[in-house]
């Protein structure tokens, strides 16, 4: 299992390389502000960023118990990645609507572009912290566990 700092180290730099990605994608593609796409990318990072912990940590849990290994085959990457983004969904989809001053219709189409672009990042992402971190080698430990 992980420890509780390397599920820190995993869910910031998550979020930091999301957010560079979400804002420069926001201001110059889809012409929004960069106050409203970086507030709503601070809104959706703080919130991001609780959720992966808590979602982690739970989906971790659970293949432990279930699988009795933490370890992800693609099959379970996938429903991770999916479940994760549902959550999130849910719970942003009014804050789009809202710091963007769009209809709820129009933030689902907003939502599921970021959702898209999530879905494969949370994919990759995750696929090389697991090779570039792996589980029972804590990143706390040496400070990195590059070789």
């Amino acid at each position: 299992m992980r420890t509780t700092p390397d599920r820190i180290r995993q869910a910031v730099s998550f979020e930091v390389i999301g957010l560079i990605v979400v804002i420069s994608f926001g201001t110059r593609v889809l012409g929004y502000s960069m106050v409203d796409i970086g507030l709503l990318g601070a809104v959706g990072a703080t919130i991001a960023t609780v959720w992966n912990y808590i979602y982690n940590l739970l989906f971790d849990h659970a293949l432990l118990k279930y699988a009795g290994t933490p370890k992800k085959s693609v099959k379970l990457r996938v429903v991770h990645a999916f479940g994760f983004e549902l959550g999130l969904l849910i719970v942003f989809l009014p804050i789009v609507s809202r710091i963007l001053n769009v209809s709820l219709m129009e933030a689902l189409v907003i939502d599921l572009g970021f959702m898209a672009f999530y879905l494969l990042y949370a994919f990759a992402f995750t696929s090389a912290d697991d090779t570039l971190f792996p589980i029972g080698q804590p990143f706390h430990k040496s400070g990195t566990n590059f070789k």
